[in-house]
């Protein structure tokens, strides 16, 4: 075969070789489509083959009678929920579990049963089947999906690949592309659990209801070290090998609500957490006592990177190991907070623990809880274990999770972690932690061994789980003088120590600390500074923000600093309101306090309403409240006036670390001077050997790097005066605009290279703002972003940014142009509302006419581009030729051969010649179809010489009758029907007297062209 280059179709006939290698059954689309060679369904809208499906529920369920089997598939073929989502969750359950059924027994008798959908076990015994270019019909809509998965007959993944040498089709046209499918041919979805998007060299996963930014590389499961690239060959070898594909589903896919909205997501783990799971149970089975020691090792997964959902895994996956004998899973934290999330998590996702988790409510209760033979999955703090005067339980099957298994909180020596494992002597141990060991933690190894898995920074930042954080100084200062200065900084040092340690700040210490910050007049200023900062910044990124206090009542006198300085941020009712203080206490405290303090509930409802994006409430005050275990993407600023350090300054600062929209970082504004702390805390990750940077300085790195991509900007404008955009007149702001747009077409491969570069400004100015050093910036960027809006509206065809909640970076909008920031460039040039489809004669001489002639040649380009495209879908020779003249003209443009000014002119001549064959077509008498035959048998010239006109529009209506006819087989896929039509056009032609010698080549284009219709129809 010849060498073909890269291409869509190469990467997925390299896809279904990898799937072949795996035992899978690989076959065309139109191979088991209806009328195939070897067809598997009886029409284009059946999703699941039902005959390999019957075939391997008789042969999973061989004690089960026929009809038990048929009930399980009429349940299958019907889902019963009104939601895809919804069905796509009652699926995921019988896939795992089995299909309940009734049948009637030889005695007469009914007796229930479950059809088993997979064997798990034996996993040779499944069926496994991927197909290339899956057609499916719904309703008078076709789509066809490029690898379709199927486990015993059932479509559970689907993969969108696009070619990696074409700039226009990245994954993220795939992605958009399956959310076209999921809105048009839902039913295929029903049975998904895994959905692709790769080029081959990127490759991401997600599941059905996910965004894409929960669309995850996947990278190599082996070594955690070093995962290596995220390549369509590392997904299809490591995830779809079939044991690991059987293990995923079964313990890796789980379903929860969106507190907000009330929606289902669908949640799968990313290959960090898979690799994960599958690392912890293998050394809990090999921990297992008596043969083992008990130490299930330590997962350390960086903060924010779905530590909470891998427990959950981890959980299940124990759950199902037969080795474990129905373990008991009991998940330790030293935190009531942490507990209570914890336990949300794992309640939400119960249908993947097949039980309901218990929390223990005392000590006692814990103790009766513990007393059973086997199973239950049991949450408690590390306090309400106590000193005994002998074991609970000495099962060996007992697994405990403990969450932050580092924290001094437990007492190793003499505390809760002792007593834990003298009350279960033969449990096994399993730690987890956000943030490493130190290397002088002696007792946290000697219960949980090593690390089972690791996944650090540098890897939740390469994969986008997490974002970077950047560290910002800006001392209020505790004392005015230098002595006073220095001593209080010794204070804070001691106080950070003794956080670190677990214990409590010596007292005088404590007392003189919470004085000297929490001073009135200290407070104003930081008062001051929050509102300023976080005003500056919600203008270059949407989201939230946190104020971290020494105590309680600091957080009160600060809410009231704040809203002196801005009023309308408060509100009495937890509904409303831009500012809050979240924190304990009762009304005998007396009414200050009741006005802040709020009960469980209230404070879970205000934590759902600050997490919320599109919600008013935008900065919290807190204490204690919140520093772990929550998560609010939206966040994106910390404000630290506490003393802390060690693993809660890192827990702590990672709140701001959460993936939201485009946001490209957090930011940590250190009040009090806690950096002696941060970099011991930075220390103690590198020694752990973690790689990537904990925390950045926005001094040396944000703004270095903001100001890079301005300069570079800059000398990109370097002949071009915008200098009319600040202060100039309406009419100057626009001028400077569209002469912008001019100018950057002026540019080689200029579009590109000029979004790629102010995108990356928007986000460096994003996270280093509001440094002095952004001021000098921001009208320059406000102009860069307006000419890039006004380029995307109307010149890419590439749909506008999502709304800034979303979005997260903002448009940093001049004082004078308009508030949406968004020129369209043809109104501003006066020639708006025109009729662009047709390229209408008044349209084409305004357009010549602009005096920005680069922008002209770029509109035209679009526009004729677009025109083609169009025809492309209709008429293949007309397109043929337009396309043709349309690239030997910018190839005369390109090697200079010819001026802007007479580019525009030949670019105005085809518009109008594309103006009048269209037009010329419908003056003929035929449709639109058999005007495309006609082109396609009137493109020879010695065919044109012998046959009459009007005996090529008969040809042509009757090429046109006879494929319509066959468009139900889709012969488009079938070489068969295919041969078969061409046998249908040489009789056609001879017939009517066509040249011998020109009707190969006739035929050639009338396939073709026939093809180009069929595929039209099918992307209808």
């Amino acid at each position: 075969m010849a060498d073909r280059g890269m291409s869509e179709a190469v990467v997925e006939e390299a896809a279904m070789s990898w799937f072949a290698e795996l035992g899978y059954f690989v076959h065309g689309g139109h191979d088991v489509s209806p009328n195939g060679e070897m067809p598997l369904r009886d029409s284009y809208e059946d999703v699941v083959l039902a005959s390999r499906l019957q075939a391997a529920l008789r042969r999973l369920n061989p004690h089960l009678p026929e009809d038990a089997i048929e009930q399980a598939i009429r349940i299958l073929t019907r889902p019963p929920k009104p939601t895809l989502v919804e069905n796509n969750r009652w699926f995921h359950r019988l896939l795992v579990d089995g299909v309940e059924v009734e049948y009637r027994r030889t005695d007469g008798k009914v007796r229930g049963d479950l059809v088993r959908l997979l064997d798990f076990e034996d996993v040779e015994r499944n069926d496994l089947l991927t197909v290339n270019q899956f057609t499916v019909r719904q309703g008078n809509v076709s789509r066809r999906a490029d690898v379709v998965v199927f486990l015993n007959g059932l479509p559970v993944a689907v993969l969108e690949i696009k070619d990696p040498t074409d700039e226009r089709a990245d994954i993220w046209k795939a992605y958009r592309q399956l959310q076209d499918y999921k809105e048009h041919i839902p039913a295929l979805f029903t049975y998904n659990e895994l959905l692709v998007v790769s080029d081959g060299s990127s490759t991401r996963v997600g599941s059905l209801t996910a965004g894409p930014d929960r669309f995850s590389p996947w990278r190599a499961i082996e070594d955690a070290t070093a995962p290596g690239p995220p390549s369509l060959e590392v997904l299809v070898k490591g995830l779809f090998e079939p044991t690991r594909l059987l293990d995923y589903l079964r313990y890796c896919v789980t379903f929860e609500e969106d507190p907000r909205s009330g929606r289902t997501i669908k949640k799968a783990a990313g290959y960090h957490q898979f690799r994960a799971v599958r690392q912890a149970r293998a050394a809990v089975a090999a921990a297992l006592r008596p043969a083992g020691d008990g130490r299930g090792g330590v997962v350390w997964h960086t903060q924010g990177s779905g530590k909470s959902l891998t427990m959950l895994m981890l959980s299940s996956a124990l759950i199902g190991d037969s080795r474990l004998g129905n373990p008991t899973i009991i998940v330790v934290t030293d935190r009531n907070d942490l507990d209570d999330q914890l336990f949300r998590t794992f309640a939400a996702g119960q249908a993947l623990l097949r039980q309901s988790p218990q929390q223990a409510e005392s000590r006692e209760d814990l103790a009766t809880r513990l007393n059973r033979a086997s199973g239950g999955v049991i949450f408690t703090t590390i306090q309400k274990f106590d000193r005994r005067p002998g074991p609970i339980s000495r099962r060996s099957n007992i697994i405990v999770l403990a969450d932050e298994a580092h924290r001094s909180q437990y007492g190793f020596v003499e505390g809760g972690a002792r007593w834990m494992r003298e009350a279960m002597p033969n449990a096994t141990f399993v730690g987890f932690t956000g943030t490493p060991l130190e290397t002088d933690d002696r007792s946290t190894p000697a219960v949980f061994g090593t690390y089972a898995d690791v996944y650090d920074i540098r890897q939740a930042i390469e994969d986008r789980a997490t974002v970077p954080i950047y560290y910002e100084m800006r001392l209020v200062k505790l004392l005015p003088d230098e002595a006073g200065i220095t001593e209080a900084q010794q204070q804070v040092s001691l106080a950070a120590r003794a956080d670190h340690e677990g214990k409590d700040t010596p007292g005088g210490v404590q007392v003189q600390l919470r004085e000297l910050v929490g001073a009135r007049e200290r407070l104003k200023l930081v008062a001051s500074e929050i509102v300023q900062h976080f005003e500056e910044r919600r203008a270059a990124i949407e989201g939230k923000a946190m104020a971290v206090c020494i105590s309680r009542d600091v957080c009160m006198d600060l809410y009231d600093e704040i809203v002196a300085l801005r009023p309308e941020w408060h509100a009495g009712e937890d509904d409303a309101g831009l500012v809050k203080v979240v924190m304990t206490g009762s009304a005998a405290e007396g009414p200050r306090v009741a006005q802040h303090a709020r009960t469980k509930a209230r404070r879970e409802r205000l934590a759902r309403r600050f997490a919320d994006p599109d919600s008013s409430f935008r900065l919290v005050l807190v204490c204690d409240m919140w520093l772990t275990g929550f998560d609010c993407p939206p966040m994106h600023t910390m404000y630290l006036d506490k003393p802390l350090g060690g693993h809660n300054l890192m827990q702590a600062i990672a709140r701001v670390n959460r993936v939201f929209g485009e946001k490209p970082g957090g930011v940590v504004v250190d009040f009090l001077g806690v950096a002696d702390q941060l970099r011991d805390a930075v220390q103690t990750y590198t020694q752990a050997g973690g790689e990537g940077q904990p925390v950045r300085e926005i001094q040396s790195e944000a703004v270095p790097i903001m100001l890079r991509h301005f300069e570079a900007l800059r000398d990109f404008f370097d002949g071009c005066d915008y200098a009319g955009f600040v202060g100039g007149s309406p009419a100057d702001q626009l001028r400077a605009v569209t002469d912008g747009v001019d100018h950057v077409f002026a540019q080689r491969d200029g579009r590109q290279r000029f979004m790629t570069l102010v995108t990356s400004l928007s986000k460096a100015f994003a996270l280093a703002v509001p440094r002095t050093e952004t001021d000098a910036i921001r009208d320059s960027l406000a102009y860069f972003q307006s000419v890039g809006a006004a380029i995307r509206k109307r010149l890419t065809g590439e749909a506008a940014p999502p709304p800034d909640t979303r979005a997260a970076v903002r448009q940093v909008i001049s004082g004078a142009i308009a508030s949406d920031g968004v020129i369209d460039l043809f109104d501003a040039a006066g020639i708006a509302d025109r009729d662009v489809a047709i390229l209408s004669e008044d349209f084409l001489n305004r357009l010549g006419a602009l005096p920005q002639k680069n922008l002209a040649l770029e509109a035209l380009r679009k526009l004729l581009n677009d025109q083609i495209a169009s025809r492309e879908r209709v008429n293949i020779v007309q397109s043929r030729d337009f396309r043709e003249s349309l690239e030997a003209a910018l190839t005369r443009y390109t090697n200079r051969a010819i001026t802007t000014a007479q580019m525009i002119e030949e670019l105005i001549s085809l518009a109008r010649l594309i103006r009048e064959r269209i037009h010329s077509g419908e003056d003929s008498g035929l449709t639109e179809e058999e005007i495309a035959f006609y082109d396609a048998l009137a493109d020879n010239a010695s065919a044109r010489a012998v046959v009459k006109d009007e005996k090529l529009k008969m040809i042509a209506r009757e090429l046109s009758d006879r494929i319509k006819a066959k468009a139900s087989l889709d012969w488009t896929q079938r070489e068969s029907v295919r041969a078969d039509m061409r046998r249908t056009v040489r009789r056609l032609l001879a017939r009517y007297g066509y040249p011998p010698d020109a009707q190969e080549a006739a035929t050639h284009l009338v396939i073709r062209q026939a093809e180009l219709m069929a595929e039209g129809a099918a992307a209808g």
